[in-house]
């Protein structure tokens, strides 16, 4: 056993992590990327996010923790248990961010899970079951597809032959940048290679959304995560001069792709509260002032919290296109690109994160995330539940990201809590 590991001491009943301490974790991790306007840019398995790795491995290894590395890079601290036979009881996030991005999305995760261990250190808590942190590679996709690689050649989502061979824009695969930075590990990175499943996991991130600001709650008790439809489709008519083509001649594919837009918040808005319908990305064919577009090609990304709400979502989609093609003389072509099956977390977890809050005097209420995370993945493979908090002005993916201290303290305490429920102590 790990000799940096304290004897059994303090009873837990009391615990409380030091939200100092994790405020200034955060801190000090953004220096790493910190850009003008505040926030961090640390794009997946660069040499920053190398650097980043390096300080979160460095004080985990302070507080005696042993570090295993996965062939996809995913990195394991894991705090040894009395009974190292368990299955893990996991906590954790990402480490990569936006081009863009924020201080708290994605490392608040880790850092909480990172206090959990320095707490329980501090006051002489031991374990029955083995508390583990997890960094899970590349869960943004800013700079590799697909996004969450690292939790989903974890659970098989895709393979790890497929996920190394993804490359960026300059033609750098993941397998090569792994290996630039030393991440390049030899553990099993997937369950179906023998990759430890967890007793249970945790994962402790800001809402990235305004409800609970909204409601002047502190904590949100995730219950599931929305499922996900995204499309790429494709509106064909003809370019033409915009002069001689007098308007009832005209196959103007842009104005008839701005009514299939619409639709797509009117789909959303006719399935509440849960449906979601965003066009996000719009490219234009051939974007000139004076020609009368040809091809117009856009994303849409359906969202919901159960399987029906979504088909229902994509089956009014396929019937405007069609409708679309009949009163325009255009052609119209729809392509599912991505699906994300809706998650429900596990009741036992979701209550204790429920009675956490309520013991820690916290306000709370249940809700969904709208958001992918590794927890969403995870959750297939163990029991799984999620602890928001808030976030100022519900802003995310963006350097004026910010939490209150107070807020993500209130968060890990509930962490730590329950990950004692699940891992057990040791009197």
């Amino acid at each position: 056993m790990n000799d940096r590991l304290p004897a059994a001491g303090a009873s837990a009943s009391g615990l409380a992590i030091d939200g100092s301490r994790l405020w200034q974790s955060l801190m000090d991790l953004a220096q790493l990327g910190a850009t003008a306007k505040g926030g961090v840019c640390r794009l997946a398995l660069t040499e920053l996010d190398g650097k980043a790795r390096d300080l979160f491995a460095a004080w985990c290894r302070a507080e005696g923790c042993s570090i295993r590395i996965d062939q996809i890079g995913n990195i394991f601290a894991r705090r040894a248990g009395t009974r190292d036979d368990l299955p893990a009881i996991a906590t954790g996030s990402h480490i990569d961010t936006q081009p863009t991005g924020g201080k708290f999305d994605g490392n608040y995760g880790v850092m909480a899970g990172l206090e959990v261990i320095r707490t329980l250190n501090q006051h002489n808590i031991r374990t029955e079951a083995p508390i583990e942190v997890c960094v899970w590679t590349n869960e943004e996709g800013s700079r590799f597809v697909p996004v969450m690689m690292g939790s989903g050649v974890y659970v098989d989502a895709f393979t790890l032959d497929h996920a190394l061979s993804r490359a960026d824009h300059d033609g750098i695969t993941v397998a090569r940048a792994l290996a630039d930075i030393g991440y390049a590990g030899d553990a099993p990175a997937s369950v179906s290679a023998g990759a430890p499943r967890f007793g249970a996991y945790f994962e402790a991130h800001i809402e990235q959304g305004p409800v609970l600001e909204d409601a002047d709650t502190t904590i949100g008790v995730v219950t599931g995560a929305l499922g996900q439809r995204w499309y790429d489709v494709t509106v064909t008519g003809m370019e033409s001069h915009a002069g001689p083509t007098p308007m009832r001649l005209r196959k103007d594919a842009l104005f008839a792709a701005t009514h299939l837009m619409q639709k797509v918040v009117e789909i959303a808005l006719a399935h509440q509260p849960d449906g979601r319908g965003t066009v996000g990305c719009v490219h234009v064919y051939p974007n000139s002032r004076n020609v009368i577009p040809g091809k117009v090609s856009f994303t849409v990304d359906f969202r919901h919290g159960n399987d029906d709400g979504l088909l229902a979502m994509d089956a009014a989609l396929r019937a405007a296109a069609e409708l679309l093609q009949k009163d325009f003389p255009v052609s119209v072509a729809v392509e599912q690109v991505v699906y994300f099956e809706p998650v429900a977390f596990a009741p036992e977890l979701v209550d204790a994160i429920r009675g956490g809050a309520e013991r820690a005097g916290c306000s709370h209420l249940d809700i969904v995330s709208g958001a992918g995370h590794d927890a969403v993945y995870v959750a297939g493979t163990a029991p799984t539940a999620m602890i928001f908090v808030p976030c100022k002005d519900g802003i995310s993916h963006n350097e004026i990201e910010d939490a209150d201290p107070e807020h993500l303290a209130a968060g890990a305490n509930v962490l730590l809590h329950a990950m004692l429920a699940r891992a057990g102590t040791v009197s």
